[in-house]
């Protein structure tokens, strides 16, 4: 499809540019960008999760700054490249960071569905963190896909909202769910023995959380959960079209799943179309702490790169590389630990490879400190560490770290404890 746009027009040399991530980029729209990034000069793109997306390692052009909240997928590269820079901030910042912070968004690409009866079009894909700008950005041009579904709860715009638009007809950049690995299935199965009936949902991006999901479709023994989340993705979709996943115990939203954004694949996308068993909504409400805490039996299950001996979460690098993010863990960890009879879980892999994930210390920032009560939980057990003093986080960790590096994680407790 030939689209006749010339950013030129209502792009300037110097504009912080941003849009909707994972399926809600805008890639015509990016794609465009791309290619006429020499022309339009020098601009900085805020970017975040990539789905199929138009800026890589590969692709990014010399007059592009990138910078991003997180390094997952082809960020790594970019990172790795020296052309990504990370802002490590907490998820619920990132509104803040483009409508009045250093990154303040002076354009706003985004994605939207077709109109509906009354001429208004969803945002479809994402609300998320990126919507805060459209409302303090200089410049909004939109992509109308006809394939975006239109969704519930999410912000509509109509024509008089933008500066320009191009209409398009494409399968949005897509996030099929993962394949995991055995290893990774025990800690699922683990994880997923550990959800309460009717928990309220919470689930990170990655092979981790997602084989979580699988594990309780699988074990087929909950009732009435609800989903509560950052992103709702095929897995969560498995559980709904199952009958578990009712949302029937939910204190908010009861009876519909609610998360900031879609990350899926197309029957995902026609399942969400004009459904009102799901709400897309914005990060003020989606990490919003008092909603978290008073979630019926809120449960967080996130991932990690490592642990260490005392509680303390590296989800950011991995052997020197950045890959993850500060994120919304944070968030909704803390929700969970407020929530009465939630469950705070960190979840990860004892080792990979031959490398040890739980650590005497870390190899990387401290995303989540020990301060905050956490559930951790590897194929070998689960280290309860909510209201623990240090030497009994010790203990509980050692327990959960593959036995093959047990002896020389306890070598190092006395001087983690000394040092503590």
């Amino acid at each position: 499809m030939t689209v006749d746009l010339d950013l030129t027009r209502v792009l300037r040399p110097g504009d912080t540019v941003t849009w909707g991530q994972a399926c809600a980029e805008p890639r015509t729209l990016t794609e465009l960008l791309v290619e006429q990034a020499d022309r339009i000069g020098g601009v900085r793109c805020f970017v975040g999760i990539p789905a199929e997306s138009a800026l890589t390692a590969a692709t990014v052009p010399d007059a592009v700054e990138v910078h991003s909240y997180c390094g997952a997928g082809t960020n790594a590269a970019l990172h790795a490249a020296g052309r990504l820079e990370i802002w490590p901030l907490h998820y619920a910042s990132l509104p803040h960071l483009l409508t009045y912070g250093d990154l303040r968004a002076d354009v706003v690409l985004v994605q939207v569905s077709a109109p509906d009866e009354q001429g208004r079009h969803s945002l479809g894909l994402a609300d998320d963190y990126f919507s805060a700008a459209l409302d303090t950005a200089r410049v909004v041009i939109a992509e109308v896909n006809e394939q975006v579904p239109f969704t519930h709860g999410a912000r509509t715009l109509t024509a008089s909202d933008w500066t320009a638009a191009i209409h398009t007809s494409r399968t949005p950049g897509r996030m099929p769910t993962p394949r995991v690995d055995d290893r990774t299935r025990q800690v699922a199965e683990r994880v997923a023995g550990l959800v309460p009936d009717g928990a309220t949902l919470q689930f990170g991006i990655g092979a981790l959380p997602e084989a979580v999901l699988a594990a309780l479709l699988e074990g087929g023994e909950h009732q009435d959960l609800g989903i509560h989340s950052g992103i709702v993705n095929d897995s969560a979709l498995a559980l709904i079209e199952a009958g578990m996943a009712t949302g029937g115990r939910k204190t908010h939203d009861r009876g519909v799943a609610v998360a900031g954004l879609i990350g899926g694949t197309e029957r995902l996308f026609r399942w969400a179309d004009r459904n009102p068993a799901l709400e897309i909504r914005s990060t003020a409400y989606t990490h919003d702490p008092r909603v978290l805490a008073t979630s019926y039996r809120m449960t967080a299950i996130n991932a990690a790169i490592e642990v260490d001996l005392t509680g303390q979460v590296n989800a950011e690098v991995a052997a020197g590389r950045y890959v993850g993010a500060v994120g919304g863990a944070f968030a909704f960890l803390r929700g969970a630990a407020r929530s009465d009879g939630g469950v705070p879980i960190v979840a990860l892999p004892s080792i990979t490879k031959s490398v040890s994930r739980i650590v005497a210390d870390l190899n990387g920032p401290v995303s989540t400190p020990r301060s905050e009560d956490i559930v951790v939980v590897t194929e070998h057990g689960v280290a309860d560490l909510r209201g623990a003093s240090l030497s009994q986080r010790v203990e509980r960790m050692l327990a959960v770290a593959d036995p093959a590096h047990r002896a020389a994680l306890d070598a190092s407790a006395d001087r983690v404890l000394a040092s503590a």
